[in-house]
């Protein structure tokens, strides 16, 4: 088994590997500002952040991953372009599944570029591939701006379509809304009394929201059980927009066919198209390499486009190896009227010393 040792000294190649493609090396604190970064941060990361109270402070978190803080950094006062690279350890609750590491050790690649947003794509994930290379990995690409456009353009409500949206990360509750907003699940017993009613609330406020937020949202729902129901024809597109999982050529073949009658993708299918040609460029085999339109939906909750990870093919029970992806939406976020294209990626590089192990 490696020690911890042998870790670091992993992680610090990786770095200098990253380091001789011209990323400046940067080290963001161990704790972290909470309160921003708890509202950024997706639902898996969030609820298994280690937060603690600093009397002078406030709430401060340990740095469960470096992509916010290299973030923040950059939208402060970073260089245009600029690239990063950075390996420490990373803190994360594992009450899910004890037998996992609740602190490891972490490395990475940022590239904050306006020029060329393929480009920088296959930059990244080119790069991590060849630091990957000769350990058993598989790799698999998706795209969450896919999804996020056919959601933006399906015809209903725009309220229907936040609701969609906020959910995307969330598989289950997603399908479950898109069963509700097609007619195909029955509206719940108790919401069904409620809107039946007069809207008068009689009973004793209990718990932190106001009565005017009540009424409010009691207003919303009656809005939206007006609302007709996504067309059959909406929701087996969505459907097999996500039932997309072919090698990236026959993907994009596919991605095409169903823009016809989605044309709110085109603009996405067309960036996917592109970046499979900037991939190849940079010596990938595109032809082998996976694409999956559900992929990063369940822990990338900040990715906004681009999404990939490696996977190990002879240990399914260990974490993904690397991971990555677009964030161009986080840098608004976080940029105070500044904005810049973004993608990066991360490493494990204790495990990837257990693959070789293994070997």
């Amino acid at each position: 088994m490696a020690t911890r040792s042998d870790i670091l000294a992993k992680a610090a190649s990786l770095r200098a590997l990253f380091e001789a493609q011209g990323a400046a090396v940067v080290e963001p604190p161990i704790l972290q500002p909470a309160e921003t970064l708890l509202d950024l941060y997706g639902e898996d990361i969030r609820a298994r952040a280690y937060v603690t109270s600093d009397a002078m402070r406030g709430e401060q978190m340990l740095r469960p991953d470096y992509t916010l803080p290299v973030v923040q950094m950059h939208m402060a006062h970073g260089a245009d372009p600029a690239r990063y690279t950075y390996a420490g350890e990373v803190f994360r609750r594992q009450e899910r599944d004890p037998n996992r590491a609740n602190e490891y050790i972490q490395a990475g690649y940022e590239v904050f570029d306006r020029g060329d947003p393929a480009a920088a794509d296959a930059e990244v994930f080119a790069l991590i591939q060849g630091a990957l290379e000769g350990l058993p990995v598989t790799a698999v690409t998706g795209d969450i701006g896919i999804l996020m456009a056919a959601v933006a353009g399906l015809d209903t409500s725009a309220s229907r379509k936040a609701a969609l949206m906020r959910h995307i990360w969330r598989p289950r509750r997603f399908r479950a809304l898109l069963d509700r907003y097609a007619g195909k699940t029955p509206m719940p017993a108790t919401r069904a009394a409620l809107l039946a009613s007069d809207g008068v609330i009689t009973a004793p406020l209990i718990g932190l929201r106001s009565l005017d937020e009540i009424e409010t949202r009691i207003a919303a729902l009656r809005a939206d059980a007006t609302e007709p129901a996504l067309s059959r024809t909406q929701v087996s597109l969505l459907l097999a927009l996500l039932d997309v999982r072919e090698t990236m050529p026959n993907a994009i073949s596919q991605l095409h066919d169903l823009a016809v009658d989605m044309p709110a993708i085109s603009d996405a299918v067309d960036r996917v198209a592109a970046r499979e040609k900037a991939l190849a460029a940079r010596g990938v085999d595109t032809g082998n390499l996976m694409f999956e339109a559900s992929f990063g939906r369940v822990s990338m909750e900040y990715y906004d486009g681009f999404v990939f990870g490696f996977r190990a093919a002879t240990r399914p029970d260990l974490p993904t190896i690397a991971t990555g992806g677009r964030y161009d939406a986080l840098t608004r976020r976080l940029g105070q009227g500044g904005e810049i294209p973004a993608v990066g990626g991360v490493m494990r590089p204790g495990l990837m010393l257990e693959l070789e192990a293994g070997q």
